[in-house]
């Protein structure tokens, strides 16, 4: 889901005593601030501004109106009702959770800044501590930066591959929170140095201050790391690609997938690991109501949230190489279909048992292994199964939690892949 700049004052706290509390200079709000931190950009991404961007003081009620606008228009409301019903499907959010006012929720908790791309101003939160917008400053004008190199709204628009766009926005705030700490800190060469496990850091210092986050602190398993994954992951993963590449434009290359974000040599290499398209027949009886992806992170928390093992979790979703799920209704049934492809047998063998392990925590009741492989459980009118899948030489897993109403509602047979 496209949910930008909820984290930066949540984030910015972990290493905010190392930032100087700024004035008012200059022209305009924060233009010291401003001043002091663009050549420190340039110099770290390689990259001079064009025209410095303008810098602005917004109301809490001002900046909420305008995150609201902006979520509407990212994240349509049909795509927030689809996932909600995936979501709800595989059990990671409670069934009387209403994701969108969830998110709005979350919006607007500790939101202390963001660079608009449509008015090239940066906006501040009226009465906002300066010493985290400081910092949140630093951040939103690597934005600004990369918008002046390329089209950040055309890079987060993707709705039909979550991954995708996981994936892109990993690069986008990644490469925002990288710069801020590795400027605050004195160069990237000092985050190791000053900050041994850093991300990791910054995660546990984010879960020690949930008692100032109380939306964030109910929120589930998955939502919260969703939203931490751009910042964290997309961080160390800008880290990586720079030690290979060099600073320079990052843009010229964005990743395809949270595959590569996870695992940087396989976005590094020459060629890089693409994922795997994979095609889903239409479904036989039922009625199609949303259909998208998971990617490897999404794969990794399904596992996680099941098992708490993430030893386990990133096992089980390593050797991911593509997927697609839908989410059927029948009258007042709902099901959900997902297949996974994978790079070996063995991989999708390792998927399978932890689903399997997953489905009997989920439901209580032993499974019935099946002559091809794989088991199905029945539980509450509904079946689940988890089932090997062959098409050509590629290794698949079909996952599937159907009401007995449904039946089979797609042929395996028909699922098609490609680069």
């Amino acid at each position: 889901m496209s949910v930008r700049h909820v984290w930066l004052g949540t984030v910015a706290m972990f290493a905010g005593a190392a930032c100087a509390r700024g004035k008012d200079a200059g022209s305009g709000p924060y233009a010291r601030e401003v001043a002091e931190a663009i050549p420190r950009i340039e110099q770290a991404t390689g990259l001079k501004f064009k025209t410095p961007p303008k810098v602005e003081v917004r109301t809490r009620e001002q900046v909420r109106d305008f995150l609201l606008k902006q979520f509407d228009e990212a994240t349509p409301a049909s795509q927030v009702a689809g996932e909600e019903k995936a979501y709800k499907l595989l059990g990671l959010i409670p069934d009387t959770m209403n994701l969108r006012a969830f998110f709005v929720r979350v919006l607007t908790e500790q939101v202390v800044g963001y660079y608009d791309p449509k008015a090239k101003a940066l906006y501040v939160v009226n009465g906002a501590d300066e010493q985290i917008v400081g910092i949140t400053i630093t951040h939103e004008l690597v934005h600004a930066l990369q918008d002046q190199y390329v089209n950040l709204d055309s890079i987060q628009k993707s709705g039909s591959n979550n991954d995708r766009l996981a994936a892109a926005q990993a690069l986008i705030e990644g490469e925002a929170q990288f710069e801020q700490i590795s400027i605050m800190l004195g160069g990237p060469d000092q985050i190791d140095a000053r900050l041994p496990g850093a991300w990791d850091r910054v995660r546990e210092e984010i879960r020690n201050r949930q008692g100032e986050m109380p939306v964030f602190a109910t929120a589930p398993m998955v939502i919260q790391e969703g939203l931490l994954f751009p910042y964290l992951s997309g961080a160390e993963f800008v880290r990586r690609v720079k030690e290979k590449r060099g600073s320079g434009d990052l843009f010229r290359d964005i990743p395809r997938s949270t595959e590569q974000i996870l695992h940087p040599p396989l976005f590094l290499a020459t060629p890089s690991d693409e994922p795997t398209s994979v095609v889903l027949p239409s479904p036989r009886g039922v009625t199609k109501v949303y259909e998208n992806d998971m990617g490897e992170f999404g794969t990794r928390l399904v596992v996680y949230d099941y098992l708490r093992d993430p030893q386990t979790a990133q096992r089980a979703a390593a050797g991911w190489d593509g997927d697609r799920f839908m989410v059927v209704e029948k009258g007042s049934d709902r099901g959900f279909v997902w297949a996974l492809v994978w790079d070996s047998p063995i991989e999708a063998a390792e998927f399978s048992d932890a689903m399997i392990r997953a489905a009997t925590r989920r439901t209580g009741s032993r499974e019935r292994r099946v002559a091809t492989g794989g088991a199905t459980f029945a539980y509450k009118g509904r079946t689940i199964s988890v089932l090997p899948v062959s098409i050509g030489n590629r290794a698949l897993i079909l996952y599937s939690d159907l009401p007995d109403s449904m039946g089979s509602v797609i042929d395996p047979a028909g699922i098609t892949l490609g680069k």
